[in-house]
C-alpha cells in the first residue's frame, strides 16, 4: 500500500497558497485524495487540510516531505503540520466512577472504529479496573485527594511523558485540573461535558436542566482550558425531550449523547480534522 500523508496548514490568507500547495504536492508525485480549505473572514485567516498519497517509483518519505514543503511553509509564514497516516496516535483516557463513555470508546477501538492506540486508562477511583484489564489494557490508579493533588497531578504528567500521549481523552474524569496541567496538555487534551454548552456547568447538569423545565439537553466535547468548561468546542449533539421526562430519564438519555459525541470529536481529532481559531475550532468533519 503507497503512504498516505495529511497536511494541515494554518496562516493568514492571500492569494496563492492553494495553488502553491498543490503545486508542489504534484512536483513530489502526490495525488490529492481530499482537500478543505476555509477562509475566516473575521481574522483573516486560511486553514486547509490535504489528505494525500505519495507514488513514483520511490513515493516520497514523511521527512522527504516536511523538508520539501518547509519553503512553501516559510514563503506564507504558515503553521504547517504532517502526518502519516500508517501511524496511530497514541491516546490516554482519564476516568472517574462513570463508564458508559469509557465502555464505549473501549469498544469502538477493539471493534477497528478508531485508529489509534490506547496505552492505557488513569483513575483516581478503582472502579474501572475490571472493564480496562478485560480489555487487556493498563489501568492506573492514582487517587486525589485536595491535599494531594499537586503530587497525583505530577504524577499524570509522568506518565504521559513516558507513554509518550499524543491525545488525553477525559471520559467523565470528574476533577478540574491545575492550571500545570492545562498548560501541559494544551490543544491535546478533549473533555466530554455532560451538558448543551455554555448552560449548567459544573455539577448535576441533568438535574439543573430538569429544574429549569427545559426542552432540550445535549452534551458537548470541547478542548480542555484554564478556564473551566469553556475551552474551544470541537461538537455537540442535542435531544428533545418532554416534561414527562424526569431529571433520571434525561440523565440516561445524555449519557448515550455523551458517547457519541466524544467519540466524534476523538475520531476528528484523530483523523487530524480540527484546527484551533483561536477561542474557536474549524472542524473538517
Amino acid at each position: 500500500m503507497l503512504p498516505t500523508y495529511i497536511l494541515t496548514i494554518r496562516c493568514a490568507d492571500r492569494r496563492g497558497i492553494v495553488a502553491a500547495v498543490t503545486s508542489l504536492l504534484a512536483s513530489q508525485e502526490c495525488s490529492i485524495l481530499e482537500a478543505h480549505q476555509h477562509q475566516d473572514a473575521g481574522t483573516g485567516t486560511f486553514f486547509m487540510r490535504v489528505v494525500f498519497v505519495a507514488e513514483g517509483d520511490v513515493p516520497p518519505t514523511l521527512d522527504r516531505l516536511r523538508v520539501e514543503i518547509a519553503p512553501v511553509a516559510e514563503q506564507f509564514a504558515m503553521e504547517a503540520s504532517l502526518y502519516d497516516t500508517a501511524v496511530k496516535p497514541r491516546v490516554l483516557i482519564m476516568v472517574s466512577k462513570f463508564g458508559h463513555c469509557l465502555n464505549d470508546l473501549l469498544h469502538r477501538w477493539r471493534s477497528g472504529q478508531l485508529p489509534v492506540e490506547i496505552v492505557g486508562v488513569v483513575s483516581n477511583h478503582d472502579a474501572m479496573r475490571a472493564i480496562t484489564e478485560w480489555h487487556r489494557l493498563p489501568y492506573y490508579y492514582l487517587p486525589v485527594t485536595k491535599e494531594t493533588k499537586p503530587q497525583q497531578e505530577e504524577e499524570i504528567i509522568a506518565l504521559i511523558e513516558a507513554l509518550h500521549v499524543d491525545l488525553v481523552v477525559l471520559a467523565r474524569y470528574m476533577q478540574i485540573l491545575s492550571p500545570r496541567l492545562c498548560e501541559v496538555l494544551s490543544g491535546r487534551c478533549i473533555n466530554i461535558h455532560h451538558s448543551f454548552l455554555p448552560s449548567f456547568k459544573g455539577a448535576k447538569p441533568y438535574h439543573q436542566a430538569h429544574a429549569r423545565g427545559v426542552k432540550i439537553i445535549g452534551a458537548t466535547a470541547h478542548y480542555v482550558t484554564t478556564d473551566l468548561d469553556e475551552g474551544p468546542i470541537i461538537e455537540q449533539e442535542t435531544r428533545r425531550v418532554s416534561h414527562a421526562r424526569s431529571a433520571e430519564d434525561l440523565v440516561t438519555i445524555g449519557e448515550e449523547v455523551e458517547c457519541s459525541v466524544l467519540a466524534r470529536a476523538m475520531r476528528w481529532q484523530v483523523d487530524h480534522r480540527v484546527l484551533l481559531n483561536g477561542q474557536q475550532t474549524i472542524v473538517f468533519d
